[in-house]
């Protein structure tokens, strides 16, 4: 960890697998409530987490989180296994008076290549992680800072935004909202967002001519 002290507290699962970024590439130039609609409109998270720094839209696989109200020792040590296309999935209990996740977390995360951040919580620092360009949604901002003391997990599923967040899971976003997706269903997702897409370009494309010939 970048910070001088104990995660003895902290609870890290090991071993688990991550979906693949090459199929989740593929549906992530899809907006968020196209796939919602192919997925009837399960897994995605409750509006109250929403965009609040750097660049709104995101796709990786999902990291889970669960930290003290307040506390974010959790998070710094996640960041030492963190790998290149995760996305920091925390379950902070909700808590909007006290922020666990700021610029210099926000720096690490670009160090590592984390894709995303997404925070039942708060966040701080959204000017400079606007900067960075760090995609970030959480459920508030407030300035006060966090503790460091634990206790906390990494790797187990979380519930974030009212939807369960297994690891290694699909997580994508956009300015409309955060959408999970269970791995299992990636392999064949694609072609029915192809066919949902095209259904919806034909339908205004039909409704443009209709206006057109009045």
């Amino acid at each position: 960890m970048f910070i001088n002290v104990s995660d003895e507290s902290i609870d890290v699962s090991e071993g688990w697998e991550r979906a693949d970024l090459g199929l989740i590439e593929e549906i992530s130039h899809y907006p968020i409530a196209l796939i919602g609609d192919v997925l009837q409109r399960m897994g995605m998270m409750a509006s109250a987490i929403h965009h609040v720094a750097g660049k709104p839209s995101f796709f990786g696989t999902i990291m889970p989180l669960l930290t003290r109200e307040g506390d974010n020792l959790a998070i710094h040590r996640a960041l030492d296994d963190a790998q290149p296309g995760d996305v920091l999935v925390v379950n902070a209990n909700g808590e909007t008076n006290r922020a666990v996740f700021g610029d210099l977390l926000g720096e690490i995360c670009l160090l590592k290549k984390v894709a995303a951040v997404v925070i039942d919580g708060a966040v701080r620092d959204i000017e400079e992680l606007d900067v960075m360009g760090l995609p970030t949604y959480a459920r508030a901002v407030n300035p006060a800072g966090p503790s460091k003391y634990g206790p906390g997990q990494v790797g187990a599923p979380v519930a974030c935004g009212n939807v369960v967040c297994n690891p290694g899971d699909a997580i994508l976003g956009d300015r409309d909202g955060v959408i999970v997706i269970s791995r299992h269903i990636l392999p064949t997702l694609a072609e029915r967002l192809k066919t949902q897409n095209d259904f919806e370009v034909s339908f205004r494309e039909r409704v443009r001519a209709s206006v057109g010939n009045r």
